[in-house]
């Protein structure tokens, strides 16, 4: 159970950070993305990232 907490933890935190990167601008890829320079997803990948951080947290206790 611990194993799985961290690695869904681990995906959540990495998709949340390509959507923050999207959502800013920073990160065009992939190009024909829909969500660069839409701060809305930005948003998204932080409360998406906070999950994933709740969950790797989860995952050591």
């Amino acid at each position: 159970m611990r194993n799985l907490l961290l690695v869904l933890g681990l995906l959540a935190l990495a998709i949340g950070v390509l959507w923050i990167g999207q959502g800013t601008g920073m990160v065009a890829w992939p190009r024909t993305s829909f969500m660069i320079n839409q701060l809305q997803w930005a948003g998204y990948g932080a409360a998406l990232g906070a999950v994933g951080l709740i969950l790797i947290w989860q995952s050591k206790r």
